[in-house]
């Protein structure tokens, strides 16, 4: 049975595609091996194009393990500037598009990959591609802003803005963990924020799936 059981035609293409996702697998496991492997000379080489290939979706990482764990928690704001059908323009207020995300994986037994790690992950690597007054710092530091663009627009389609969006702002605000009850350390929980600056929206920030309407890339 199996593929032998098919007429010769569909034996060549379930063929063919076995060894396309096989080439891939293989090429994944030796790109993710790159990535976390010690510099050596294929690294100094083709670094650019592993990192390509990993970043942003692949990226690994070992801070769970890390001599000094992370130690804060770290929440992804959004705010819009809408246009409304009387063609008043306003500005949201901010929302909290990690709270979102900790809401749809309170209680779920089988929490979505996306809930969980997209936001994070996507404010991680914006983060790592910028400077500290959020200038590239790199050739993948307008990647990551039209990646946190679109991730942005996806999440704020699930709000009821009442307009077409046509700019955004995003902002961290970000909170030492508290010392434990035991420990006589001093921690400081007050939140501190990071403010980018706003963005329009263009037609290519709306991934499939998302109905924002019409913006500015439209006009």
């Amino acid at each position: 049975m199996g593929i032998t059981a098919l007429s010769l035609p569909y034996q060549v293409v379930a063929a063919v595609a076995l060894a396309v996702v096989g080439v891939f697998a293989c090429v994944h496991l030796a790109m993710a091996f790159l990535h976390v492997a010690p510099s050596n000379t294929l690294t100094k080489q083709h670094g650019e194009a592993v990192d390509d290939w990993v970043f942003p979706e692949f990226e690994q990482n070992w801070k769970l393990f890390a001599p000094n764990p992370l130690q804060q928690n770290i929440a992804v704001h959004a705010r819009a500037e809408v246009v409304g059908n009387d063609g008043a323009r306003r500005t949201t207020g901010w929302i909290d598009l990690s709270a979102d995300d900790g809401a749809a994986i309170r209680g779920n037994l089988l929490p979505s990959h996306v809930n969980q790690n997209e936001l994070r992950r996507g404010w991680d690597f914006f983060v790592n591609s910028h400077t500290d007054d959020n200038r590239p710092n790199g050739m993948r530091g307008q990647l990551s802003e039209r990646y946190m663009r679109r991730i942005a627009m996806l999440r704020l389609d699930g709000h009821h803005l009442g307009g077409r969006i046509e700019r955004i702002q995003l902002r961290s605000a970000s909170r030492a963990v508290e010392a434990p009850v035991w420990s006589d350390e001093k921690t400081d929980t007050r939140f501190s924020y990071r403010l980018l600056p706003w963005w329009s929206v263009t037609a290519a920030d709306l991934p499939g799936g998302v109905s924002g309407g019409r913006t500015e890339g439209d006009k």
